[in-house]
């Protein structure tokens, strides 16, 4: 009785352990999406047994409180009206890839959505791991990254990118500016991509104070948003910028060394014995003649002395 027991309990083990392990399905609980664009809801899923071909093997999708209203169905009269021609199957099931993508999405697309596998041996649905989606009403603007003061004749680097949630129509990047350009996609995680634009160019001073401008355009949205930034652009030196500023700099200084040369030769080469033609007699005269020598002295002499 105790063996019989021993087993039974052994055999539920394995049963959580193992079995109930077979049915998996991993997605994002929660995703943001662009109204009007689309978003694809990233899913992988497993079974028991052997993988079968995308031929055996269906998918469904629905709501998560009503497993027979279907937003996505490989026979399309199964699909709600109001999901139409606007999802489809971006995985391949045969590689275990249950990905869907909505276009066209609408504010009330918030779900939660689940997935539901049908395979010749059965049907699974796990209600337990849905997705909900939060609406975006307004698309966000790209990020736009360079140095604002470059140098002119060097390369300089511009970077623009977003994130988005539609890799199956990735959105599109342009500049105002023409150069070589480059774009690349990645993901993420978690649901979310980043498509970024590499921009690189050979600034002039034609550049300026002018705005480098990168703009976004979202699939199925009509209005394209832009990111833009002013770009200074520091002026190559050259040899004029040189030459120029040295050669005022010598014609500064020899010409005020010109100036005080001169002014120096005629103050010391200027004899206060001589007035002309006029000798003073060095011997020592009365006081009249004293006084009136002294006054012709002062009066003939030049204007840079009347300090005296």
């Amino acid at each position: 009785m105790k063996g019989q027991l021993l087993l039974c309990l052994l055999f539920q083990v394995f049963c959580v352990f193992v079995l109930a392990d077979v049915w998996k399905v991993k997605v994002e609980p929660e995703m943001n999406a662009l109204v009007s664009s689309c978003v694809v809801l990233p899913c992988s899923f497993k079974y028991p047994g052997k993988t079968q071909p995308s031929d055996r093997t269906v998918a469904m999708w629905h709501k998560k409180d009503k497993n027979n209203e279907y937003i996505y169905h490989e026979d399309q009269p199964h699909v709600e009206d109001s999901f139409k021609k606007r999802t489809r199957l971006v995985g391949r099931l045969g590689e275990l890839n249950c990905s869907l993508e909505i276009d066209e999405v609408k504010g009330h697309d918030n779900g939660p959505f689940c997935l539901k596998v049908e395979l010749q041996t059965g049907t699974h649905s796990f209600v337990n791991n849905c997705v909900h989606l939060k609406m975006i009403e307004e698309a966000p603007p790209p990020e736009l990254h360079f140095e604002q003061s470059v140098e002119e004749g060097h390369p300089a680097i511009f970077r623009c990118s977003v994130r988005h949630t539609c890799p199956s129509h990735q959105p599109t990047l342009t500049w105002n500016h023409d150069g070589k350009e480059m774009v690349t996609y990645k993901v993420i995680g978690h649901g979310n991509w980043e498509v970024e634009s590499v921009l690189t160019f050979i600034p002039t001073k034609e550049d300026d104070h002018k705005d480098i401008t990168c703009t976004v355009k979202y699939h199925g949205v009509k209005t394209q948003h832009e990111t833009r930034r002013p770009l200074f652009v520091k002026e190559q030196a050259t040899v004029n910028h040189i030459l120029i500023p040295v050669f005022c700099g010598l014609g500064a200084a020899f010409l005020t060394g010109g100036l005080c040369f001169l002014i120096f030769k005629r103050n010391n080469g200027w004899k206060p014995e001589y007035l002309g033609n006029t000798h003073i007699d060095k011997s020592t005269p009365p006081d009249s003649a004293r006084a009136k020598n002294k006054d012709l002295l002062y009066i003939n002499q030049p204007d840079y002395f009347n300090f005296l």
